[in-house]
């Protein structure tokens, strides 16, 4: 048998606009993880796939064109491999369709079991790059960058941009305390990231202006982090909010977890991800932390992490 996992992530800042070429700042969340195991499987069976936390049980000949088949016979493909006879287990600790990048995990650590495996090491942008065609599957227009931090597993900053994005390692000058308070509303990315474009096709000057004003923010960010700024860093996060909610992806769960944060001392509080639902952030000190984890559990937060 062979294993991998690969971590959760956080967007810090930038979501959405990063699908239209704006940086974006994201941060993996290493104790919160999703699990492949890849053991044989009997004559015959081909490549079958067991997903109890999904509770979805397929086999790849049965189910050709699910996102995760394609993407293992894709890693086959590229390391060579027949389509052997393969039992593949996955589980996760991530919420899905919480903004936490629970397609991007599962896929990456599908990706290195299979080729644990097989005895190789597929290099982070080659990880990436696999999991990323997988999820256009999920996703439509995903901007790359939940595949992208959850392969490298560090702070990175990301632009998309072609032929290949933008890819740089953070500086961050102090520790950051961030809490996620996940509403317990359940969104799926493709439709927020849907919903956008369409806007965004309809009212391009308006859409342009904001994601500027968001790009903006994100360098903004990346000087703040670098100098350790965390009460700067808190005031930006906010201001993110607020145009999150002119984009149109908030809502109200949402906006009460962040306001139950700042009313508790959070320095800063937005949501993270494609939003309509999921999780928020809020940047805390470790004075503030608990208060902060309990205003969020009384303002609705099925679970704090971080906490």
């Amino acid at each position: 048998m062979s294993s991998a996992s690969a971590p959760a992530k956080l967007i810090l800042c930038g979501e959405h606009a990063v699908v239209y070429g704006r940086p974006a700042i994201a941060v993996p969340l290493s104790d919160v993880r999703a699990y492949a195991e890849v053991a044989s499987a009997a004559r015959g069976a081909g490549l079958r796939f067991h997903a109890p936390d999904l509770g979805e049980d397929w086999s790849a000949d049965g189910q050709p064109e699910h996102p995760l088949s394609e993407l293992a016979r894709a890693v086959l493909a590229r390391l060579g491999a027949p389509n052997d006879d393969l039992s593949i287990t996955l589980r996760s600790d991530i919420p899905i369709a919480s903004g936490l990048g629970s397609g991007a995990a599962i896929g990456t650590a599908l990706v290195r079991a299979l080729a644990a495996r097989l005895g190789a090491t597929l290099p982070p942008d080659e990880v990436a790059a696999l999991v990323y065609a997988s999820e256009r599957r999920y996703h439509g227009t995903p901007s790359g960058i939940d595949n992208t931090v959850v392969a490298y597993e560090q702070p990175i900053w990301f632009v998309r941009r072609a032929p290949a994005p933008l890819i740089e390692p953070l500086a961050i000058g102090a520790p950051l305390t961030l809490l996620v308070g996940d509403t317990g509303v359940r969104s799926a990315t493709r439709l927020p990231v849907g919903a956008v474009r369409e806007r965004w096709q309809a009212d391009r000057a308006r859409y342009e202006a904001l994601f500027d004003q968001v790009g903006e923010l994100v360098t903004q960010a990346r000087t703040a982090l670098a100098a350790g700024d965390a009460p700067l860093l808190g005031r930006l996060l906010d201001a993110n909010q607020v145009l999150l909610e002119q984009i149109g992806v908030s809502s109200p769960e949402l906006e009460r977890l962040v306001a139950a944060a700042r009313t508790a001392g959070a320095l800063g509080a937005k949501l993270s991800g494609a939003g309509w639902g999921g999780v928020m952030l809020a940047l805390v000190t470790p004075e503030t932390r608990d208060n902060v984890a309990e205003a969020l559990r009384g303002a609705g937060a099925t679970r704090v992490l971080g906490a």
